[in-house]
C-alpha cells in the first residue's frame, strides 16, 4: 500500500513550500493518566504529616534557642548547642520510627497489645525500683534518657483501642465495660502516680475515658469514672506537699495574679514583653534564668515573647489543624480499631497540647507535661512522632482499595472491570485469578468426559452396524393378518355359492404323511400351506 503524501501548503506567489502541517496531537489515554497520577500521589495523610513536620520545625528552632544558657550551664560553658544536639538527634530517631511505623500495617499492633501491656506494666514497676530519682521524683532511666511514663500513653492507647474494638457492644455492660476498664485504667494510672507524676496520669486518664466514651458507653458509666477518677486525684493531690501547694497558689492567683508562684509571673511576663509580634527570635530575656525549664514545660511562654501573639495563634492553629486531621483518619479508617487508635492518639497529643498552653497562661496548677513536637525531650518527642505513624498508617490503610468479595470479582472478571469499580490489591488478583483458572480447568475436564462419552456412544453404533452387515439383514416377522384368525366355515359361510359345474373325473389321491387337515375336516386349516397362501393372496387383494 502507498504512503500517504503528508499535506504542505503552497505559497501562491512562488516563494517556495511553506512548512508541512502538524500532526494531530495523541488523545489523551486517561486510564493511564489515572494510573499514573495514583503511582505518584501519596497514599497517607500528606497534611498531617506536613503539620507535624511544620510542628517538629518550630520545635527545634525554639529549642536551640531557649536553651543557650541551660546548655552553658550543663556544659561549663563549653557549648551552647548541648540540648539543641539532644534534641536534632532524638527528631531523627523518631523520624525512623514513624516511618517504620507508617509502612506497617497498623493492625499486627491489635495481636501484640496484651504483651505490650504487660510490658509497660513492668517497665513502670521497674523504674519505681531502679529508676534514676531527679527533682523529688523518680521517673527516668538510662541517665533520664527515657521515661516509661510517655511510652505508657502510647501503650495504653494500644491498648483501650483493641480491647474496646473487641468487646463492642458488651461495652454497656458493667461486667464488659467499666469494671475491667477501671482496673486496666487504674492500675497504669497508679504506678504512674507513685513515680510521682500526676499529670502523666491525668492525661492517661483522660485520653482513656474519652476512648471509653467513644467506643459507645452510656453516660452513667462515663459519669461514675469521672467523678470517681476526680475525687481520687484530690485526694492524692491534698496528700503530696509540692501538688497541694501548686493547687493553692493556683487558686490564689484567681484572684490576684501576684500571689501565683514564681514559674507562672515570668511566664506572664515573658507573653507581655512579646506583645502581638514579639521581640524576634533568640531576643526574649526571661529565658535567662527567670524562666525554670525554658526549653521543656516553658517553651510556649518563650514562643510567646520571642515570636509574640500572633507566633502563638500560629501553633495553636497547628494543634486544631493536627486535630481536624486526626479525627478525619479515625473517621475514614476500615474497622473499629484504627478508628479508636486514631482517635485516642489525636486526643492525647491535643490533652498535653492543652495541659501546657493552659499552665502557661494561668489557666491550670503549673505541671510538668511537656508540649508535643516542641518541647525538648527524647521520650516525649520520639513516642509523639511514633503515634503519629501510626496515624499515617491507619490513613494509608484506609486509602488502598478494598478487597471486594469473590462474587464481586468473578463478575468483573467475566464482564470486564468499568471505571467506578475499584481494582482489588495484587495478592486478592492473584488469588481470584487462580481460582478463576481452576474453575476454567473443571469446565474443560467436563467438556473432555462428555466428549469422550458421546464418541464412545458414536462408536457402539458403528459396531452394531458391522455387525448387522456381516451378519445379514435380520428377520423382521410380519404383522398379524386379521384373516388368518377366520375359520373356513365363517369364509364359507359368508362367501357367495360358487357356480355349478360338470363333474371331471379325476384321480383319486392318495393322503401326503404329516398334513393336517382334509377337505372332510370341518377343523381343518383350508387344505393346508396353500390355501392358507389362497386365503393371503386374497386378503392382500
Amino acid at each position: 500500500m502507498a504512503e500517504q503524501a503528508v499535506p504542505t501548503f503552497v505559497d501562491e506567489e512562488g516563494y517556495g513550500v511553506i512548512a508541512p502541517a502538524a500532526p494531530p496531537l495523541p488523545k489523551l489515554d486517561k486510564t493511564r493518566a489515572e494510573q499514573r497520577r495514583r503511582l505518584f500521589a501519596p497514599n497517607f495523610d500528606l497534611y498531617l504529616l506536613s503539620v507535624v513536620g511544620v510542628l517538629c520545625a518550630i520545635g527545634l528552632l525554639m529549642v536551640y534557642s531557649a536553651s543557650i544558657d541551660a546548655s552553658f550551664l550543663a556544659t561549663e560553658d563549653a557549648s551552647t548547642t548541648y540540648f539543641f544536639q539532644r534534641q536534632l538527634r532524638n527528631f531523627f530517631i523518631g523520624l525512623v520510627i514513624m516511618y517504620v511505623l507508617m509502612r506497617l500495617d497498623y493492625r499486627i499492633w491489635r495481636r501484640l497489645s496484651i504483651w505490650m501491656m504487660l510490658g509497660t506494666i513492668m517497665m513502670l514497676v521497674f523504674v519505681l525500683e531502679y529508676g534514676d530519682r531527679r527533682l523529688e521524683a523518680q521517673r527516668a532511666l538510662f541517665q533520664g534518657s527515657f521515661q516509661p511514663g510517655e511510652a505508657a500513653k502510647l501503650i495504653v492507647v494500644i491498648y483501650m483501642a483493641a480491647w474496646l474494638a473487641s468487646k463492642r457492644h458488651k461495652i454497656r455492660q458493667v461486667t464488659y465495660g467499666i469494671i475491667p476498664f477501671s482496673i486496666m485504667v487504674g492500675v497504669v494510672a497508679f504506678l504512674v502516680v507513685l513515680q510521682p507524676d500526676l499529670s502523666t496520669a491525668a492525661s492517661i486518664l483522660a485520653t482513656a475515658m474519652t476512648m471509653f466514651f467513644l467506643a459507645g458507653a452510656s453516660w452513667p458509666q462515663i459519669t461514675i469514672v469521672m467523678g470517681s477518677a476526680t475525687a481520687l486525684g484530690v485526694t492524692i493531690a491534698l496528700k503530696l506537699p509540692y501538688a497541694n501547694q501548686r493547687i493553692e497558689a493556683h487558686l490564689n492567683a484567681i484572684n490576684d495574679l501576684t500571689q501565683a508562684n514564681d514559674h507562672v509571673q515570668a511566664a506572664i511576663a515573658a507573653f507581655l514583653n512579646g506583645g502581638l509580634f514579639g521581640v524576634g527570635l533568640g531576643q526574649g530575656r526571661q529565658k535567662f534564668g527567670a524562666l525554670p525549664f525554658p526549653h521543656t514545660d516553658s517553651v510556649f511562654a518563650v514562643i510567646g515573647e520571642e515570636l509574640g501573639l500572633v507566633g502563638c495563634a500560629v501553633v495553636i492553629a497547628l494543634y486544631v489543624i493536627l486535630v481536624y486531621r486526626g479525627f478525619n483518619v479515625a473517621r475514614n479508617a476500615r474497622d473499629s480499631f484504627g478508628a479508636l487508635l486514631a482517635a485516642g492518639i489525636t486526643c492525647w497529643l491535643v490533652y498535653d497540647a492543652l495541659l501546657n498552653i493552659s499552665v502557661m497562661t494561668a489557666l491550670a496548677p503549673p505541671t510538668g507535661v511537656p508540649l508535643p513536637f516542641i518541647s525538648f525531650g527524647g521520650s516525649s518527642l520520639v513516642a509523639a512522632m511514633a503515634s503519629v505513624g501510626l496515624m499515617l498508617s491507619v490513613s494509608r490503610v484506609s486509602a488502598q482499595p478494598q478487597a471486594p468479595e469473590r462474587r464481586q470479582v468473578r463478575e468483573v472478571l467475566e464482564k470486564g472491570a468499568p471505571e467506578e469499580v475499584v481494582q482489588p490489591n495484587k495478592a486478592e488478583l492473584k488469588r481470584e485469578l487462580k481460582q478463576k483458572k481452576a474453575e476454567e480447568k473443571l469446565v474443560q475436564d467436563a467438556r473432555k468426559a462428555r466428549q469422550k462419552m458421546r464418541q464412545e456412544e458414536i462408536d457402539k453404533v458403528r459396531e452394531r452396524l458391522e455387525q448387522r452387515k456381516h451378519s445379514g439383514p435380520e428377520v423382521v416377522e410380519s404383522p398379524i393378518n386379521p384373516l388368518d384368525t377366520i375359520s373356513a366355515k365363517e369364509l364359507t359361510a359368508s362367501a357367495p355359492p360358487a357356480p355349478v359345474q360338470p363333474s371331471v373325473p379325476t384321480e383319486p389321491t392318495t393322503p401326503v404323511e404329516g398334513t393336517e387337515g382334509t377337505e372332510s375336516d370341518p377343523n381343518s386349516n383350508l387344505g393346508g400351506g396353500n390355501r392358507r397362501g389362497r386365503v393371503s393372496r386374497i386378503s392382500c387383494r
